[in-house]
């Protein structure tokens, strides 16, 4: 990237920062049992795609899959390769919201996206799966703290959370921020545009933006987390995880030596990522195992 004169984010307005993310796009190929696609209408008469991507058979539960890219760029086309490969190796419906970006429309848009979504997959024929709250990066950021949410609300009950990645606070001061062999493909300055761009300075500070600022974190579904040792969020994430297990969650984490961010959708590319995706779906699959049948009840 350095070699085609690619420039970090932070160089870049919203619009060529999309563009140059769509250019890295790579077409699905992977077969699955079937795409849709929905609109849903937003309470100020906007709309927005959710892809539905569903595995060979009947599905064991349902991923809601939240893509990356740091709130402002990324799109259920850029997610829909890893979401079949979940589907398949999960055996899962994967449902890709194509939530609100910003600037346009900043936080809370996201987050308000993903609850309507949680809530059509609760009212589809899929309402009775178990639900799977996922997502990488800034994605994960919207899971951790969709989870957190829902513990809060108890409007939708959440399974597990997977957490690649994520972004799960704002202090930019930590050594994974200021390593200068972590600024790869997300850097700390991508990172400062990215948030600037996301939330206002007194919204990144409450834990609806920054979820390791959460009083406490009992009560959270069983969590999975994937990290890359050479990334600026390593510190947070590992953190995050530390605080999940002290507060009595399951955590199942692993760091997969060698990558950097971004590594995980890359799973066609790099065999770390390939692993990772492998990691995840058996993690799930393990967690929809050690839950009781509802047909063998009573």
């Amino acid at each position: 990237m350095r070699e085609r004169g690619v420039q970090p984010f932070s160089g870049l307005t919203p619009q060529q920062a999309r563009e140059l993310t769509a250019a890295g796009v790579r077409p699905p190929t992977e077969a699955v049992g079937d795409v849709a696609s929905v609109v849903l209408a937003r309470g100020d008469h906007t709309e927005f795609e959710v892809r539905v991507v569903s595995p060979v058979g009947d599905p064991a539960g349902v991923i809601v899959y939240l893509h990356g890219g740091g709130w402002v760029v990324g799109s259920v086309d850029g997610a829909e390769p890893v979401a079949r490969r979940l589907a398949n190796l999960a055996g899962c419906t994967v449902v890709l919201p194509d939530y609100s970006l910003a600037p346009e429309r900043p936080f809370p848009c996201a987050l308000d996206d993903v609850r309507q979504t949680m809530g059509y997959v609760e009212a589809s024929p899929l309402g009775g799966l178990p639900l799977v709250i996922a997502g990488d990066s800034a994605g994960g950021n919207l899971a951790a703290v969709t989870a957190l949410r829902s513990r809060r609300d108890a409007e939708i009950r959440i399974s597990q959370q997977v957490l690649v990645y994520p972004v799960v606070d704002t202090d930019m001061t930590r050594p994974s921020y200021r390593d200068p062999g972590n600024q790869l493909l997300l850097t700390a300055a991508d990172m400062a545009w990215f948030a600037a761009h996301y939330a206002t300075e007194a919204q990144r500070a409450t834990p609806d933006v920054a979820p390791l600022q959460a009083s406490s974190l009992a009560g959270l579904p069983p969590t999975v987390l994937v990290q890359a040792p050479h990334d600026v969020l390593f510190d947070e994430g590992s953190a995050y995880g530390q605080a999940l297990r002290d507060a009595g969650v399951p955590v199942d984490r692993w760091v997969v030596p060698g990558q950097m961010h971004g590594f995980f959708t890359l799973f066609d590319l790099l065999p770390g990522g390939a692993e990772a995706v492998e990691f995840v779906a058996a993690a799930i699959t393990g967690e929809l195992a050690r839950r009781p049948d509802p047909a063998s009840a009573g």
